[in-house]
């Protein structure tokens, strides 16, 4: 499970980023994104994938589209 924060305090921002990766109940495995504010209730989202290395390669692939956007591990 990776923690990711964004912070500035001059636009009263303070947001989080969950990647994690799961099995389902049907043999699948699951990426699961949550994200929202610090403090609140997140949105969470599951990509389904076949196996746990495409899942890995996709949490790669949105690890770093949320570093290029400012976020950092926590």
């Amino acid at each position: 499970m990776l923690v990711l924060e964004r912070r500035d305090e001059g636009c009263n921002m303070a947001r989080f980023y969950v990647l994690a990766i799961e099995p389902t109940l049907f043999g699948d495995t699951a990426l699961i994104r949550e994200c929202g504010r610090i403090g609140a209730n997140g949105r969470r989202r599951l990509d389904l994938h076949a196996d746990h290395a495409a899942a890995a390669e996709s949490l790669d692939v949105w690890l770093t589209r949320k570093v290029a956007r400012g976020y950092r591990l926590r």
